[in-house]
């Protein structure tokens, strides 16, 4: 497997690898309605063109095919930077080394920058590869939606049994 920064060649395969992840995550997908059928994607034409430049997104590839990708950005908190991963997507049935790896490449790119924080989502997807890079909890990570996508996007609202409310 090759883990690398990816280019616009590299555009439509990631698109996709993210509508082949949706459908995987949620089988309803294309049942949705489009607004928030886009609102799940990660990879439109700004995303993408925006994230090849982040220096912190990377894709894995073997013979061709693209398993998985990172989309991360450094983000400035008026005293430090920090590196904040927007999604890591990876091909349905894929090998957990691969999440474990693009989220290992966003570290190493973070620490080459000098960023010596890297945040993001604590998926179960992901749970391996931050205990790999012996990441901690500060707690939760919550979104919200506004407009329309409130009753439609992913997720467990808090209130709901299972929700874990602190």
């Amino acid at each position: 497997m090759r883990y690398r920064t990816f280019s616009e060649q590299d555009y439509v395969p990631l698109q996709a690898l993210d509508l082949l992840a949706q459908r995987a995550a949620d089988p309803a997908f294309d049942t949705l309605p489009a607004r928030e059928q886009e609102g799940r994607l990660h990879t439109s034409l700004p995303a993408l063109k925006f994230y090849e430049r982040s220096e912190h997104s990377f894709v894995a590839e073997e013979d061709g095919q693209l398993h998985g990708v990172v989309l991360a950005q450094s983000v400035w908190q008026g005293d430090r930077p920090t590196v904040l991963v927007r999604t890591l997507t990876t091909r349905p049935g894929a090998a957990p080394e691969v999440a474990a790896s693009l989220l290992h490449a966003t570290v190493k790119s973070a620490y080459d920058a000098a960023v010596y924080e890297v945040h993001f989502a604590l998926t179960p997807d992901l749970a391996g590869a931050a205990l790999q890079e012996e990441a901690v909890v500060t707690g939760r990570y919550a979104v919200c939606h506004l407009g329309t996508r409130a009753q439609t996007a992913p997720g467990v609202r808090l209130g709901t049994p299972g929700a874990g409310d602190a």
